[in-house]
């Protein structure tokens, strides 16, 4: 079934169930979130994300390259400013497919596919495997840097998937990776490994992730 979407996209990958602010500032960002605020249900106050592989998410040329699989996103928070700009805070629903954009209007429009997750359960070795190894990154970290996350993590597998992806430093081609995993093994596989490498990287140059963790979120765009 194909869907049509506002979309958004960005130069960073978002991820279901996780929060995420932007900064709106370019006109045709703002003209989405103004649709979005005429629709008089919040539940339905929801737009599109795919990153961005080639190109900026500001200026006449803009995206020259996009990942196909993204994220719905739905508008939770909303402050205007005086100046006409936007920030935003947005909470990632569940996986899209975007076949076909169409930037003739106001805002981009996706023509996108929703995307299921093999809800195949996963099994307590990858589970323990994967929240031991994210708390040795925290702990490894709190020495250099902010911890990069707080609580307790989610008991339920697909969320804390989601939640770990989020979290480590990864540069956008594994986040895109990590999104495009079929399921949340295969999603906490790839992460715990990903993770195990920035620790010894980090035995080795204890910096290195901390330029990388404390990139922010804002979206220029």
């Amino acid at each position: 079934m194909t869907l049509t979407l506002p979309m958004f996209p960005l130069n960073s990958v978002l991820f279901p169930g996780v929060s995420v602010p932007l900064r709106v500032f370019e006109d045709r960002y703002r003209a989405l979130v103004h649709h979005l605020l005429r629709v008089e249900d919040p539940i339905e106050r929801v737009f599109g994300s795919v990153g961005i592989r080639e190109g900026y998410e500001v200026g006449d040329h803009g995206a020259q390259s996009l990942y196909r699989v993204g994220c719905r996103v739905q508008l939770t928070e909303v402050e205007s400013n005086a100046d006409g700009t936007f920030d935003i805070v947005a909470v990632g629903l569940d996986r899209i497919k975007l076949d076909r954009l169409d930037t003739t209007g106001l805002f981009p429009v996706g023509h996108v596919a929703e995307l299921e997750d093999n809800d195949d359960p996963v099994a307590d070795e990858v589970l323990e495997r994967a929240r031991a190894t994210f708390t040795a990154y925290r702990q490894a970290l709190s020495e250099i840097a902010t911890d990069p996350y707080s609580g307790s993590l989610p008991r339920d597998p697909s969320y804390l998937s989601w939640t770990l992806a989020a979290c480590a430093p990864l540069p956008m081609p594994e986040r895109q990776a990590l999104l495009e995993a079929d399921d949340a093994t295969e999603r906490l596989v790839m992460v715990t490994d990903l993770l195990r490498t920035e620790l010894q990287a980090m035995n080795v140059i204890p910096s290195l992730p901390a330029t990388e963790v404390a990139r922010t979120r804002w979206s220029p765009n």
